[in-house]
């Protein structure tokens, strides 16, 4: 796995789309019920029914997309003692849910501080990039496109779900696919852990591709991460959305400037 940092492409306007859906992502996650303070650990099952209802409600269900129908009993986030022990209450929901809208809401949504940073260090990183060459409102319509098309893709797969899937993995794996489209030649600083993290310039193409190879080999491995918020194949759904998208702008697109030869850590002059 190799972790990028920075890539070596100009843009000629400011991104503030990019910025503004950063800044969105981090504020939902501030306010999700019990996630800014995960690093702690220690949740109490308080602040787990407060979530798994914050989840049932905003995040999207494979089963609820398909079917077009909620189920009859929901989590209410308060907490009581069963037959089994103290737990989660669950009643008929008291909300209105679109299942539809929850595609969108879920894409704001993110499962812990790993998961949160990790979308948006790729978002940007590459992100800036796909929004200078589409322009602002494209690129966000863009970029919500390639979001459910990740979504329903993993839902029509596993039609029977019930496990909330959520974050911006899919909407970024479309940007992903549209960069290497656009601008496979780019080179991208990244940090290869291997007893120490080691600092290489690579081309876009290469630490690109081999992510999609990754999220391809875990989608056929496993559709779910082992958190149950990371649907692999969603990500590949998303990610040939954007190649597909980006195609048609391949032609009129400038290839970045190009660097001095790779070196290790430095460029060779």
């Amino acid at each position: 796995m190799v972790i990028p940092v920075h890539d070596i492409n100009p843009t000629r306007t400011t991104p503030w789309v990019t910025y503004a859906l950063v800044a969105a992502n981090i504020v939902v996650f501030l306010f999700t019920p019990g996630m800014a303070g995960s690093l702690s650990g220690g949740e109490s099952l308080a602040q787990l029914c407060h979530l798994q209802a914050f989840l049932d409600h905003y995040a999207a269900v494979p089963q609820e997309l398909v079917q077009h129908r909620l189920p009859r009993l929901v989590p209410t986030g308060a907490t009581g003692v069963g037959p089994r022990g103290p737990g989660c209450v669950v009643a008929p929901p008291s909300y209105d849910k679109s299942p539809e809208l929850s595609v969108l809401t879920a894409m704001f949504v993110h499962g812990g501080w790993l998961h949160l940073l990790g979308n948006m260090l790729f978002l940007w990183i590459f992100g800036n990039n796909i929004e200078d060459r589409m322009g602002h409102l494209p690129f966000l319509l863009f970029y919500g496109l390639c979001g459910y098309t990740a979504t329903y893709g993993f839902a029509l797969l596993d039609t029977g779900s019930t496990s909330p899937l959520i974050g911006a993995s899919g909407a970024i794996a479309g940007v992903l696919g549209a960069y290497l489209v656009l601008y496979p030649r780019a080179r991208v600083w990244v940090l290869v852990p291997f007893l120490v993290f080691l600092p290489l310039r690579l081309p876009a193409w290469l630490v690109l591709g081999f992510w999609f190879l990754l999220q391809a080999v875990y989608s056929s491995g496993g559709a779910v991460s082992e958190a149950g918020t990371v649907a692999y194949s969603a990500h590949v759904f998303g990610f040939l959305t954007g190649m597909l998208i980006a195609w048609p702008l391949r032609r009129n697109t400038a290839p970045p400037p190009e660097p001095p030869a790779l070196l290790f850590g430095r460029g060779a002059r």
